[in-house]
């Protein structure tokens, strides 16, 4: 996962968008299942740069900044469960039966929906805040990283932006890390 987060920004847009379009453009979006795959090859990708942000920037958190990197772990893993059940219950009641598809699901579906929405919004400011408090070094407020959760809740457009600053974090890491090593054996 860690790969997803040395990706220049081009190929990780490339990388996320890359399956819709071309489902889009070979035009096996009509076909539910195909649809079901698309979205978790998707969801798979946009779910997996967020574990990988969230965890290796907590590790790179100043020392007095209090996050809880379990709920993130949790609260992650939510809505992928959920999208990969919606995906395969509608891909599935879609291709065998006629009319409304949904069923009696609303009931369940809407309350587990909103709770999911919650807990992907807490994983964008999660990463946010922990993307703002490496640079300025302090613990932050809403304030202060309001303009990377935005950033990143609208990542066709944020991944251009963002995933330059998660190169830079994590190339100046190994840079850093060389030199360390580089030091010691000159001793």
């Amino acid at each position: 996962m860690t790969k997803l987060l040395t990706l220049k920004h081009w190929q990780l847009f490339g990388l996320m968008i890359g399956v819709m379009l071309i489902s889009s453009f070979f035009d096996i979006a009509t076909s539910q299942i195909a649809w079901a795959i698309s979205m978790l090859l998707f969801v798979a990708v946009y779910f997996g740069w967020f574990w990988a942000m969230g965890i290796n920037l907590y590790h790179k958190l100043p020392p007095n900044t209090n996050m809880n990197l379990s709920r993130f772990k949790l609260f992650l893993f939510i809505p992928v469960v959920y999208i990969a059940i919606i995906s395969f219950i509608f891909g599935g009641i879609s291709v065998g039966t006629q009319g409304d598809s949904t069923g009696g699901y609303s009931a369940i579906i809407v309350p587990i929906h909103l709770f999911s929405m919650f807990c992907i919004f807490w994983c964008l400011a999660f990463v946010a805040k922990s993307l703002k408090a490496i640079k300025l070094q302090r613990p932050v407020t809403f304030s202060d990283y309001a303009g990377e959760f935005f950033l990143i809740w609208f990542f066709p457009i944020g991944v251009w932006i963002i995933q330059p600053r998660i190169n830079k974090i994590f190339d100046s890491t190994v840079s850093a890390d060389n030199n360390q090593i580089l030091d010691n054996n000159t001793q």
